[in-house]
């Protein structure tokens, strides 16, 4: 399949249905959910892609590096939680029904996940033992789930509106958004030590300090529907899924976007790539390549 360039942009097609969620591996490859193939994909930058099935059922959603040295990803459809070796081997945790989405590496050495059908966040210990920590608000949806700097994990509420913070011995704290029905979905620790999350149904980003202050920056389009954050070495990036756009917001909230070339590609998940570059989930079948 050949790169299409438009301006800063390449856009690199990959097989399989709906790219959804990426991230750099410890190969130094880029490694991505197919979710409406039921699919992980691999692509070295320059090279060509690959894939591995899953299953055609599982929804594979967001996947991310593991303390083992696999990728390990959430399979919302099939309510498991999935590993990937970098060899392509497959095993497969079975979960309740619970639509397991974010999921993210703690500072204990497991892998912690949303139950976004269960309220709750689940714990996998090195020996494959799950626990589960029920929320303390009911129909909150948490979604993305990331470590903060202060050995706990963070993740966004989605149908609460609010963050959430849950240390290592299940405890949890919640931090109410100021904006009313702002449903946040992508988090991620920035370069200042702040998380930073994505509010899609408001068109703001949002930065908590560990302490819970709370500041908002309204986006230029607030229908934009901002999805997915990730960070970089002096600024957050997002995907403008309503938009079709790229955006970045520095520490100071100096906002910027770029169009994405394809009409209607539906960006999703993005990370810094092995080359440097910034890599973004297109789900109209590519990957998108963005010098930074």
């Amino acid at each position: 399949m050949t790169p299409e360039q438009t301006g800063r942009i390449t856009e690199h097609p990959v097989p399989g249905r709906g790219p959804y969620a990426i991230a750099t591996g410890p190969d130094q490859a880029l490694w991505y959910t197919l979710e409406g193939s039921g699919e992980i994909g691999r692509l070295v930058p320059g090279g060509s892609p690959a894939t591995f099935e899953v299953a055609a059922d599982s929804g594979p959603t967001i996947i991310v590096p593991g303390p083992d040295g696999a990728l390990w990803f959430t399979e919302y459809h099939a309510h498991r939680i999935g590993r990937i070796a970098v060899d392509g081997t497959v095993t497969q945790l079975a979960l309740r029904e619970c639509g397991p989405y974010g999921i993210a590496a703690g500072p204990d050495g497991a892998i912690w996940f949303t139950e976004t059908t269960t309220d709750a966040i689940g714990r996998i210990a090195t020996d494959g033992t799950i626990a589960e920590f029920p929320l303390p608000v009911g129909e909150a949806f948490p979604s993305a789930i990331v470590a903060g700097p202060d050995e706990a994990l963070w993740f966004t509420m989605n149908r609460a509106n609010a963050i959430g913070r849950i240390g290592l011995d299940g405890a949890v704290t919640v931090h109410d958004l100021p904006t009313p029905d702002a449903a946040p979905v992508g988090i991620t620790l920035g370069p200042d030590d702040a998380l930073w999350f994505v509010e899609i149904a408001a068109g703001q980003i949002g930065r908590i300090t560990v302490d819970g202050n709370i500041t908002e920056h309204p986006l230029p389009d607030r229908g934009a529907r901002p999805h997915a954050i990730t960070a970089g070495a002096d600024r957050l990036w997002f995907s403008e899924w309503g938009a079709n756009r790229i955006g970045s917001i520095t520490e100071d909230g100096v906002i910027e976007s770029v169009a994405l070339p394809t009409p209607g590609s539906e960006p999703h998940g993005l990370t810094l790539g092995p080359d440097g570059a910034l890599w973004v989930a297109l789900e109209h079948g590519a990957l998108a390549r963005m010098p930074i």
